[in-house]
Parts: structure tokens; C-alpha cells; sequence
């Protein structure tokens, strides 16, 4: 069982504080789908052919907080955590990483990205996606990150129920 602790986002608030609650609370809840398990149940993947684990989800949006953040708005050349290339799928691989490393990878990089945002004079930011050979904004980059999180926390809802039976928010 997990405990809940995360803090739910605001039912009035300006766009960059509604924004910033529900990324801070999709964060908070990856975390939270981690909770209490070893680092051989976080590795543990959901089924043949998919290697995906828990462990490999929160490796996964290291590179996610560093590809959207960190390259676009302070270096677009800054390295990949886990991949020479940008090869989202390497971070999956978990097979040999521990909590202790992909965790502290993660939370480097969120730190980085609140940052980030919280100095940025406005969502209207501009930054270059290298990927996309293109300017973004702050804005998109901010939902663009939310909704990998919801995507890959309906993940992380199989993940665990498939460790040790949790379930639930």
C-alpha cells in the first residue's frame, strides 16, 4: 500500500499556477506508484515483448524533463541521460539501474525544469525544440510534459497492480 501525499492541483488559479499543480501532481504521482518497492519490483516488466517497468518509466522522464527543458531552453546540446542520441527508449532499459540512481537522475532533472519555469518572465518563453527544428513556448512545453506524464502514469497504474496487487489513484 502507498501512502497519498501528493498535493492536488487548484480548482481556480491562474494558467501558470494550474499548469505547474498538475505537472507538480502527475510528478507526485510517479513517485508515489514507486512507493515502498524494491528496486528488483521496479525493475520488474509488465510482458513479453514490452520491457517497460516502473524503473524504466521514471528513467524515462528524466529524459523527457531534460528534452523539453534543459535542451530547449537553456542548452540544446546538453547529452541525453542515457542515450548518446536522443533514443527515448534506452531509458526503458532498467535491467541493471536501481532506485537510487534513476531517482536521483530524476529529480536532478525536475528541480532543473521547476526552475527553469519558475525564472521564465512569462509562459510565452521562447525556446528552440531541436527535434523539431522549431521555437516553443514555455506553454507548450509545459502541457507537451503534462501529457507524457498522464500517459506513462495509466502506465505506471498497470506496472504496479502487476508488482504487488496496488491500485488506485
Amino acid at each position: 500500500m502507498t501512502s497519498d501525499n501528493r498535493i492536488g492541483p487548484p480548482s481556480f488559479g491562474s494558467e501558470r499556477e494550474t499548469l505547474r499543480a498538475f505537472l507538480d501532481f502527475h510528478r507526485a504521482t510517479l513517485a508515489m506508484k514507486c512507493e515502498g518497492l524494491t528496486d528488483e519490483e521496479l525493475r520488474q516488466q509488465s510482458m513479453p515483448p514490452s520491457t517497460l517497468s516502473l524503473l524504466g518509466l521514471v528513467r524515462h522522464m528524466a529524459e523527457v524533463e531534460r528534452a523539453w527543458f534543459r535542451r530547449v531552453f537553456e542548452d540544446n546540446d546538453a547529452p541525453m541521460v542515457w542515450s548518446e542520441e536522443i533514443d527515448f527508449q534506452a531509458a526503458y532499459d532498467a535491467s541493471a539501474s536501481t532506485r537510487a540512481e534513476a531517482f536521483t537522475a530524476w529529480e536532478a532533472e525536475v528541480a532543473n525544469s521547476r526552475r527553469i519555469e519558475r525564472e521564465a518572465e512569462s509562459l510565452d518563453l521562447a525556446g528552440y525544440q531541436p527535434r523539431w527544428a522549431e521555437e516553443v513556448s514555455l506553454r507548450m512545453v509545459m502541457v507537451h510534459v503534462l501529457l507524457e506524464y498522464g500517459r506513462h502514469n495509466g502506465h505506471a497504474d498497470f506496472l504496479r497492480e502487476g508488482v504487488d496487487g496496488t491500485v488506485g489513484a
